[in-house]
């Protein structure tokens, strides 16, 4: 194959549709359900909606713009966008590209998998009257301590191999025939799953109680710092920014295209998802906190034990068709949860198969046989230990300091010019110059100061109680292995540089325009 052939040989999206589903599939996933909500209401309900939009403006929007943007000029996935850029930064595409692939999304195929089990166990409400003794000593029989590994959970082993599957599958398929066509089926339903849990949760007793506390403004939280922070925080996380995921989708667009506009829609429909989501779940909670004569303040918890306890007890006490309303507050979790992941093998898949030329099925056959191996330590007595340290430690650590380096990347070393001038020239809808200033000062400032704060919580405390041992072993070790892993992959000669690939597609639009 010649090297012009070599460089024609990228899929591309069917539809333009079809590549803001996958976007947006992608952005949208678990957090968005159980994360926002309480976050909103921990922060001071409706008032926290002020910084989340301020980090949405300067931080959120710039970065997608700047990932489309990146992987559209380079035509490549974040490895070769960044090879592209400099070899001297091909490492941080693969590292992004790296903990994503053999970390997060790891444990997240076991989460999905969970969700998975209880979708089938709320159509006879298996968790009984207890659903917090069902969750932790009857399905995860927890051991408590992430050194005591216990005995694989078949059950839930069972439902993870049916979740890695469905990725194989999906990713198998391509472009097109795959993530396409997976993201027309799985968002529609998605938003009607949703917007039902919304209007039946709505018109539950106590509803409006529950939505009210979720939403009511209380303006003294905004001076506290941490409340900027989580904002921030949730705005970076929640758009899949650091993923190389944006990178990889972008190069699979059109020539041309509408970069700007694109990013607002993804944006804009993500954090309206989260939003309207968290009136379902409070509404659901509020309802809950009326049946029990209990304030909202003792029905909510976050994360995990918002979606497998807190929401399992209130689908039990629904006058009418609690199984129902279980199944498909189980099936959107599923549903968001596998447009998340499929994005995740993808972005590595498309990094592997420009660099190396290997065969696309080949790739994402070994691909999830690995992930579905290194998935089983999750589903182990303590994986519930193991899931909690090595995602503070990708998320917190891993994503923050990949879009540090990211900024500085393009920001200074590309000059960010140069990638605002390709977005403009390409799209109806300009990047300001003031985008200039978000990605080269304003966001790994803030991106710094999330680390820092991150750093000092760290230093002043054990995270979340464990052994200094577990802490290094499981979290820190995670992220300088695959940063190993990564700089050994970046060593590693291309059969076609990139940067000619670049050249080659620019030749040829330019002829073609």
């Amino acid at each position: 194959m010649s090297k012009k052939q070599l460089a024609h040989h990228r899929p591309k999206w069917k539809t333009h549709i079809g590549f803001v589903l996958a976007t947006v599939g992608s952005a949208i996933g678990l957090g968005n359900i159980w994360r926002f909500s309480y976050l909103c209401y921990k922060n001071g309900g409706g008032a926290f909606l002020f910084p989340y939009l301020i980090a949405l403006f300067v931080v959120g929007i710039p970065l997608i713009i700047l990932e489309i943007g990146l992987g559209h000029k380079m035509r490549g996935s974040a490895p070769a966008s960044f090879a592209s850029v400099s070899k001297k930064w091909e490492w941080l595409g693969w590292w992004q590209i790296t903990f994503v692939m053999f970390g997060i999304v790891l444990y997240y195929s076991v989460i999905i998998a969970w969700c998975l089990n209880y979708f089938f166990f709320a159509f006879d409400l298996s968790w009984g009257a207890t659903p917090d003794k069902f969750f932790t000593e009857t399905f995860l029989i927890s051991t408590g301590s992430p050194f005591q590994i216990g005995n694989i959970r078949t059950i839930i082993l069972f439902s993870l191999a049916i979740i890695w599957f469905l990725n194989w599958f999906i990713v198998f398929k391509g472009v097109q025939n795959g993530l396409e066509r997976a993201s027309k089926i799985f968002m529609p339903i998605l938003f009607l799953l949703t917007a039902t849990i919304i209007l039946w949760g709505l018109r539950l007793e106590g509803a409006m109680e529950g939505v009210a506390v979720y939403l009511k403004p209380d303006f003294s939280q905004i001076t506290n710092i941490k409340v900027w922070m989580d904002a921030f925080s949730q705005i970076f996380f929640t758009l899949s920014l650091g993923f190389g995921i944006m990178i990889a989708y972008a190069s699979y667009l059109p020539k041309k295209t509408q970069i700007v506009r694109d990013s607002l829609i993804i944006t804009g429909i993500n954090c309206l998802f989260s939003l309207l989501a968290g009136v379902g779940v409070f509404a659901v909670l509020g309802y809950m906190a009326h049946s029990s004569s209990l304030p909202i303040s003792e029905v909510v918890t976050e994360s995990i034990g918002l979606a497998f306890v807190a929401f399992p007890k209130a689908i039990s006490l629904l006058p009418a068709f609690s199984n129902i309303f279980g199944i498909l507050f189980f099936g959107s979790l599923v549903i968001a949860g596998l447009s998340s992941s499929i994005s995740i093998i993808e972005a590595f898949t498309s990094g592997i198969v420009d660099k190396f030329h290997y065969s696309r099925k080949m790739v994402v056959s070994a691909l999830c046989i690995v992930g579905f191996l290194g998935s089983i330590i999750f589903t182990t007595q303590a994986g519930i230990n193991w899931l909690d340290i090595v995602d503070h430690f990708l998320t917190q650590y891993g994503l923050i300091l990949g879009a540090i380096f990211e900024c500085l990347a393009i920001g200074w070393f590309f000059k960010v010019n140069k990638l605002r001038g390709h977005i403009n020239h390409y799209s109806g809808w300009k990047a300001p110059i003031f985008w200039n200033f978000c990605i080269k000062v304003i966001s790994p400032l803030i991106l710094v100061a999330i680390l820092i704060s991150s750093l000092t919580e760290e230093f002043s405390h054990n995270y979340g109680g464990y052994s200094p041992v577990a802490i290094i072993l499981i979290g820190r070790d995670w992220l300088i292995y695959t940063l190993f892993a990564a700089l050994v992959i970046a060593f590693h000669p291309w059969r076609l540089d990139p940067r000619k690939r670049m050249l080659v597609h620019e030749h040829d639009q330019k002829k073609k325009y």
